[in-house]
């Protein structure tokens, strides 16, 4: 979401920087209530079929819908913004039902309360740490494309268990090093938008998107840790 196209002016607050970071983790919170629902609901019915057949169809809708949300969220209507992301978090949850047919449902309990946690004080630390994180920016999105690269290769060739864990480690500090950084930057979303309540309410879901992406991505590797202990004590 771009700050260069728009002009704050000396407009009031519409909202309360309070308000903005409960509607961000509100429509956070609400994406995740999807997410596993769809998952859950996708996994215990035919549905699972249709979604295991058309894998790449749905993978490549749900990549999409967040390149248009992160792209065009400005010149959406609030609802149209609210549709989008809800729809990815729909989507994503039948892509991810699969997690509920490879790990148990003890293994993903523990791997959700392990997720809160970091998420929490990652998020914790970059709302009330008064170091400047921005300069994490380029260096947290070239980690990210090289976990890309490196998962890539490892599909193709096969990592070996010590390698899973190693790429797993990395992938679960970079995001959690993210979630900082994000939860960081919402504060500057609210001091740019506040004075629109429209661009405030849209920033909200932006950073919801964010925050929501990160947690998942925490979630992800912190269960492949937890499934690959399980399976070495096997």
């Amino acid at each position: 979401m771009s700050y260069n196209n728009y002009n704050r002016g000396y407009a009031e607050p519409t909202m309360t920087s309070a308000d903005y970071m409960t509607r961000t983790y509100r429509w956070m919170a609400l994406g995740l209530l999807v997410t596993f629902a769809a998952a859950f609901v996708t996994v215990t019915t035919p549905l699972f079929y249709v979604v295991n057949s058309l894998y790449l169809l749905f993978t490549i809708a749900e990549l999409a819908l967040v390149f248009v949300l992160s792209a065009r969220v400005q010149n959406m209507s609030v609802g149209a913004a609210r549709g989008v992301f809800l729809g990815y978090a729909l989507l994503n949850g039948m892509v991810l039902s699969y997690y509920f047919l490879a790990f148990e449902v003890g293994t993903l309990v523990l791997a959700f309360l392990a997720t809160s946690l970091y998420f929490g004080l990652m998020a914790v630390y970059g709302t009330t740490t008064h170091k400047d994180l921005s300069g994490w920016g380029p260096k947290l999105m070239m980690a990210l494309f090289a976990l890309l690269i490196t998962g890539f290769v490892g599909l193709l060739f096969g990592m070996g268990f010590m390698g899973t864990v190693l790429y797993s480690g990395i992938g679960l500090v970079v995001f959690m090093l993210l979630t900082a950084y994000d939860t960081q930057k919402l504060s500057q979303m609210y001091s740019y938008y506040a004075g629109d309540s429209e661009l405030a309410e849209k920033a909200s879901i932006y950073g919801a998107l964010t925050l929501y992406l990160d947690f998942i991505n925490i979630f992800l590797y912190v269960v492949r840790l937890l499934g690959l202990n399980s399976r070495r004590r096997d």
